[in-house]
């Protein structure tokens, strides 16, 4: 996380995906599965060209491109019509595997066309809530007409220099296959923009292989026909194409596959990668680097805290510029081990060591549940969408994330009346503080109709110019909804709020006199005492209006 925006672009459009080869399972039915033989590797061009070539004939129907549609703003997305690819990873519980920012983190209608055209209807079941990846699954059965494939995950098999093929709807074609060489594995994760999800504490790959919209959840495929990434992102005007590295996505399938639970911990704290020639400034001793290299042979950096939220875990307790040593006795030097360690210790005390000043720290933290942090609920209300306050926002703006009020996805009707954007941020309903969604929707739903609520407002772009609005609270056309997301059935669960108190009586308004013009003649005195003035608003659009 951090840095500048480069032009990034995720690699959604109107037709996504990268179909692959790889070493794929198939199944007819419910015949015995079987493993197709991968062949030897090849030594010239031609054998290299015909063994991509049976790799890819053989698990081409693995890969599937997936029309989503988001039915509500949620978080930073916006509701819309887009294509992405994705890539059978079970067969037989019908899992597949894409980015984040296709499966969403709002609600989210989508299916999957097969290779031979078919289309079965999908349902997301995971979203991971930093790395951009997600699962959606389907019903096997519903597949009549094709081999169904399945590509392993081998994260292992990644190093600089290896020969990889992206396959997919690159670009809006409905088959491209695109060639690239693995050269870099320590890429920082690309940034999006400050209103948009980021990705962070994860290296990325980097090839040239000129991925553009469309590519989103495309495997990254390795002449054994394996799966050793997935596509995510790419360039503006450059060939340069990022890929996810798989160790985090192939323990969150298993454990997926297992029936348990994805456990996700956090520090609320972004870590950069550092190289030892800038540790050294930051005050690493020679003899604990000495050390380092020593025990670990191809070490060539260690994790630096960048930032940390406001109010979680790590806050005043990690400082800006501190070489994380050790965890629980650990020593960690890279994103992936750091994750493992957090992900088994969620909810623990665990003390970390800290290189700070050239002294080595003990600082106690309490690793904090991810999940729990990251919403799952939204608010129907005046024809508008909103949400707690997301880990990714309160990092993007610096933000606290507990108790900073509710988030504005979508202003709607009565809101944008009152000048409310998205991004708003709602402290207070007539000087009640709405800390969470849940205070939000119990308040709003005791205003009567008509009633002119007074809101406190900031925006996370400039949170700390406040302001006070006062829209008319609309209960005849809106209802207020809550919906909780259902990671079984793939369904946001609604939940009316009950009734809304009587609508207000309306006052008696006194009439005034009106002066006008007397006009140029005797007809137009006598009509311009008739006329009036009519302010209106229109709730919703109908017939083009």
């Amino acid at each position: 996380g951090g840095g500048a925006n480069w032009g990034y672009v995720a690699g959604i459009g109107a037709v996504s995906g990268f179909v692959g080869g790889a070493m794929c399972y198939s199944m007819v039915g419910n015949k015995t599965p079987r493993l197709s033989p991968v062949p030897p590797p090849a030594t010239n061009a031609n054998e290299q060209t015909a063994q991509w070539k049976q790799v890819l004939d053989r698990c081409i129907p693995a890969i599937v491109t997936i029309r989503m549609t988001t039915t509500r703003a949620f978080d930073t997305e916006s509701p819309g019509t887009s294509q992405a690819t994705g890539f059978i990873v079970d067969r037989e519980r019908g899992i597949i595997l894409t980015n984040r920012h296709v499966v969403g983190s709002g609600p989210v209608v989508a299916n999957a066309i097969l290779h031979n055209h078919e289309e079965v209807e999908l349902k997301a079941i995971y979203r991971d809530p930093v790395h951009d990846f997600g699962f959606f699954q389907f019903d096997p059965s519903q597949v009549r007409h094709l081999k169904i494939d399945a590509i392993p995950l081998k994260p292992e098999n990644a190093h600089i220099g290896l020969d990889v093929r992206v396959v997919g709807n690159d670009a809006g074609e409905k088959l491209s296959i695109l060639t690239g060489t693995l050269a870099r594995l320590d890429r920082p994760a690309p940034r999006y923009g400050n209103m948009s999800y980021n990705d962070f504490n994860t290296f990325y790959y980097q090839a040239a292989s000129s991925t553009s919209g469309g590519s989103s959840g495309s495997p990254v495929l390795d002449r054994s026909g394996a799966a050793v990434a997935l596509n995510a992102a790419g360039r503006r005007g450059a060939a340069s194409s990022f890929y996810l590295p798989l160790n985090r996505v192939k323990r969150a399938l298993t454990l997926i596959q297992k029936g348990e639970e994805v456990k996700r911990g956090s520090l609320q704290t972004t870590f950069a990668y550092k190289p030892f020639d800038e540790l050294r400034r930051l005050g690493l001793t020679s003899n604990l680097e000495e050390n380092l290299r020593r025990t670990f042979k191809k070490i060539e950096g260690m994790l630096v805290v960048h930032s940390t939220v406001r109010g979680g875990p790590g806050y005043q307790k990690l400082k800006a510029g501190d070489i994380l040593h050790s965890i629980k006795d650990e020593i960690l030097t890279d994103f992936v081990d750091l994750e493992a360690l957090l992900d088994s210790n969620v909810g623990k005390p665990v003390t970390a060591k800290v290189i700070r000043d050239q002294q080595v720290v003990d600082v106690l933290l309490t690793v904090d549940d991810l999940h729990a942090i990251t919403p799952n609920a939204l608010l129907e209300a005046g024809g508008g969408v909103l949400n707690n306050l997301s880990y990714h926002q309160a990092r993007n703006h610096d933000l606290p994330l507990t108790n900073s009020g509710v988030y504005v996805a979508k202003p709607g009707y009565i809101m944008s009346q009152a000048g409310i954007t998205s991004g708003t941020i709602i402290r207070s309903i007539d000087g009640k503080p709405t800390p969470n969604l849940d205070e939000f929707g119990r308040i709003l739903n005791q205003l009567p109709h008509g009633h002119r609520a007074a809101l406190r407002i900031s925006h996370v772009l400039h949170p700390k110019q406040e302001a006070i609005v006062m829209p008319s609270i609309d209960h005849r056309w809106f209802r207020i909804v809550k919906r909780v997301r259902n990671d079984v059935s793939g369904e946001w669960d609604p939940t009316p709020y009950p009734s809304h108190p009587p609508m207000m009586s309306p006052e008696p308004i006194q009439v005034g006199t009106a002066m006008f013009d007397p006009g140029k003649n005797a007809a137009e005195k006598a009509v311009s005492q008739c006329l009036v003035g009519v302010g209106f608003t229109m709730p919703f659009l109908i017939d083009g209006l």
